[in-house]
């Protein structure tokens, strides 16, 4: 399966690390442990103007024209599929005729005199038809792979509720933002990363020495700020009834393949951490497959769904909702810029994550549960927010729809009016479950088998809901941040965060 990026980075496991750049996309092949795919490709070949319309409408222009192919490929199949019936047919005939004759087709020439001449023939014939359907299979292997293969790097179909295009539709406010004048001194003072260098909170220097561009420490009532918000997300998720999960940051590379994950867009801005292996530790002597390769996963939102790998799901349990927090890794962090400055694009991150399962045509009430979750966290954090619903050049491969909240960032205002994405929440249907190989056991036994949908949300990412905060949280008068009351309960008893003495 193909990942487009711009760029492929690899971790290896020592101390070291590779990169390898390239302008071409990164073939991950499906390894043999991976499961196995149950894709719509009838539903492909049926619609494939829809398909290759909302190719278009996402800007996957690459992959526009792969109905098409599917269709033809197909047309191919059905071909092989009737030039082949004679053949088998006949072969069917001769392994009836030598089994009642009491000879097998593994039996030797040498051990063929025992039997009739005609026997010896048919022995003769039974191979060279073993050798043409042989082919004859890898043929349709091939096409088989091919279809497969081109409905894999397919997007989900775009709910009718998504605009389409690249502008996204105002749903409404959290808190509308007050208005009053930007000065020069507001952008400066209120900007996270002064505040945070100024009150040592945050280290950007000495995280460049360690790892890099786009890495930073936290500190002292940073680093407290961070465990209260994960703690708070985590309760309010809880008190929806989403079960705890730590999920590891570690998977598979065709389980993540398998989520979607493909980047979010055509253009190569997202991209995974990919862990470099030698040859010898990939593959066996053999040439068998020893140790897929593996990740980082981008968001937990991976391995939640890889939970339920090859899996059977009972109706009475869905929705099975859950939530955890985990470390997340972006290879891709944005170019460098005031827009990027700080926390609010960096390469690694703790974020808290909602996922779902739920019966096809009930996405929306997991869905409106998620959303309720995060208006609930950032409402009670004073943040002000706004919802989008955005547009379909704007969804992961495996969404129909999602919904965005964008917090107000006070230093900012030069850059989309001070607005910046803080959580979202995606309705996959059975985009990731059919490649997965999660399926649903309906309540009612008369139903076959189905596969159920999935529903992902932020509840919190931390990085930029922390520099949220300490900018919205500024007091002006009294040179200080106010800690919302909702994470005093972590802040080992603090309520504001002042400039520390020398």
């Amino acid at each position: 399966m193909i990942i487009p990026t711009r760029r492929s980075i690899s971790i290896t496991h020592g101390a070291a690390t590779r990169r390898t750049l390239s302008s071409a996309v990164r073939l991950c092949s499906r390894p043999s442990i991976a499961p196995k795919p149950t894709l719509n490709l009838r539903h492909i070949r049926e619609n494939p103007e829809l398909y290759s319309q909302t190719c278009v409408d996402r800007n996957y222009l690459a992959q526009k024209n792969s109905p098409q192919e599917i269709i033809q490929q197909h047309e191919q199949w059905k071909e092989i599929q009737r030039s082949s019936r004679t053949l088998r047919e006949k072969n069917n005939d001769i392994r009836t005729r030598l089994s009642h004759a009491k000879t097998f087709s593994g039996i030797e020439l040498s051990d063929a005199g025992k039997s009739s001449r005609n026997d010896g023939d048919l022995l003769q014939q039974a191979r060279d038809l073993k050798v043409e359907l042989q082919k004859i299979a890898a043929q349709e292997d091939a096409l088989n792979e091919r279809m497969e293969y081109l409905a894999m790097n397919l997007p989900n179909l775009t709910s009718k509720e998504t605009p389409i295009g690249a502008e996204p539709r105002l749903l409404g406010y959290i808190r509308e933002p007050p208005q009053h004048p930007t000065t020069t001194h507001d952008l400066t003072w209120r900007n996270h990363v002064h505040i945070g260098t100024e009150f040592d909170l945050l280290d950007f220097t000495s995280a460049g020495m360690t790892s890099g561009w786009g890495w930073y420490f936290l500190k002292n009532e940073g680093a407290l700020l961070e465990h209260a918000l994960i703690q708070y997300a985590i309760k309010v998720a809880a008190n929806h009834s989403f079960s705890v999960v730590s999920p590891p940051s570690i998977v598979y590379s065709h389980i993540a393949n398998a989520c979607g994950f493909l980047p979010r867009d055509q253009g190569g801005e997202q991209q995974t951490y990919a862990i470099a292996q030698k040859e010898e530790e990939t593959q066996s002597s053999t040439g068998h497959e020893r140790n897929p390769e593996k990740s980082l996963a981008g968001t937990a939102e991976i391995p939640f769904a890889g939970m339920k790998a090859n899996t059977v799901l009972n109706e009475t349990q869905l929705p099975l909702q859950i939530v955890g927090a985990s470390r997340c890794y972006r290879a891709e962090a944005g170019a460098r810029g005031a827009e990027t400055k700080g926390l609010y694009r960096v390469h690694e991150f703790t974020k808290v994550e909602m996922f779902a399962w739920t019966r096809g045509g009930k996405e929306q009430v997991a869905f409106d549960s998620m959303l309720a979750v995060q208006e609930e966290i950032l409402e009670t954090l004073g943040l002000y927010c706004r919802i989008l619903e955005m547009p379909s050049q704007d969804l992961g491969a495996s969404a129909i729809r999602k919904v965005d909240i964008e917090a107000f960032f006070p230093s900012r205002r030069g850059n989309n009016e001070g607005w910046g994405e803080v959580t979202s929440a995606s309705i996959c249907t059975d985009y990731q479950t059919r490649r997965l190989n999660t399926r649903l056991k309906p309540a009612a036994k008369s139903f076959k088998s189905e596969f159920p949908s999935t529903v992902n949300g932020t509840a919190l990412a931390v990085p930029r809901v922390l520099a949220a905060v300490l900018e919205n949280g500024w007091n002006e008068g009294e040179k200080c941040v106010k800690i919302p009351p909702v994470l005093h309960p972590w802040m080992h008893g603090l309520g504001e965060i002042r400039k520390k003495s020398r």
